[in-house]
């Protein structure tokens, strides 16, 4: 039989140099490169976002950008559609998809799929708080135990919380949670796409030099003209701060800078302040999830190099 397919997924924090070696590895192998960025999918946010220029994209194509007006919303379910379509599509001509960005929940969902439970019924929730209250926790957990016990054996009567939303589901639903877990499994890349998904994170050897690439790209978006992109966009009147496209990382400051609600000087500081918030989230991801290999960064030829070599990549 033949191996399954690789997929590569090539993420880190912001500024991390992600796009350099995506690049560094197309030069050197046939590879279709999707994004794995929620807001490169916007049309006319290219400065904000780091997206790379025409001649670039005209060269190595990314699918999944600028598919999206900024006045749209953008699901993960949407995207897990959509990359699904494009690695398909990628596998089909011989090539090796790569998703590369830092939108950590677009990873989890490709990698895990998405969850069909269905939503938290606060009333219910309550009801059955009530009820452990009066009987106890060992009954309730009979109770589940004589319904799912696959449930029921996977989950502590002294854990309320799981126990509680097992219960839910099934007076919600009528349907054992073990069902809705064995749909998850199905979901997943394996089972869902047949691939090999091999995960791989760039990541600082010192957050220091993560934190000056930061300030040092900020005030690169700046003087390329940031500020005149979401000029821009304001004119257009069909935008504001309520919309996705509009609070993400950047955009949101130069939007509250040109309200006067921001000088100059707070812009700068916000700006910063926010991307290396945002890099402080996307490696906390990252740190649990020990199936993702870190690899420390460096010039991004090197680093493409080495991800042929250590990541055995090859086209199936």
């Amino acid at each position: 039989m033949n191996s399954p397919a690789t997929v590569l997924a090539l993420v880190g924090p912001t500024a991390v140099g992600k796009t350099d070696v995506a690049l560094a590895l197309a030069a050197r192998l046939p590879v279709d490169l999707i994004s794995l960025d929620s807001v490169m999918v916007y049309r006319g946010m290219d400065i904000g976002t780091a997206k790379p220029s025409a001649e670039v994209l005209e060269r190595f194509p990314h699918a999944l950008l600028d598919i999206r007006d900024p006045t749209e919303r953008y699901s993960v379910a949407s995207f897990l559609r959509d990359a699904d379509q494009a690695v398909g599509f990628s596998l089909q001509r011989g090539r090796l998809p790569v998703l590369v960005g830092g939108t950590m929940l677009y990873l989890r969902a490709f990698r895990e799929g998405l969850a069909q439970l269905p939503e938290a019924d606060p009333g219910l929730r309550a009801q059955i708080q009530g009820e452990a209250e009066r009987v106890g926790w060992r009954a309730l957990h009979d109770e589940l135990n004589g319904a799912d016990p696959q449930a029921a054996a996977g989950i502590h009567p002294n854990n309320p919380q799981r126990l509680v939303r097992a219960l839910e589901v099934l007076r919600s639903t009528g349907r054992p949670i073990s069902d809705f877990w064995r749909q998850q499994k199905e979901q997943q890349v394996g089972h869902r796409l047949g691939v090999n998904l091999k995960e791989v994170a760039l990541v600082p050897d010192d957050r220091r030099l993560l934190h000056e690439r930061i300030n040092a790209r900020f005030a690169a978006m700046l003087d390329a003209g940031l500020i005149d992109e979401v000029i821009g966009l304001r004119a257009r009147f069909d935008l504001s701060l309520e919309l996705p496209s509009m609070r993400a990382v950047g955009y949101r400051q130069v939007w509250q800078f040109l309200e006067g609600d921001l000088s100059y000087e707070s812009l700068v500081q916000a700006g910063t302040a926010a991307t290396r918030q945002l890099a402080k989230r996307q490696l906390t991801w990252l740190r649990s999830w020990p199936q993702v290999r870190e690899v420390s960064w460096g010039a991004s030829a090197q680093v493409a190099d080495r991800l042929v070599r250590d990541c055995h990549l090859e086209i199936c």
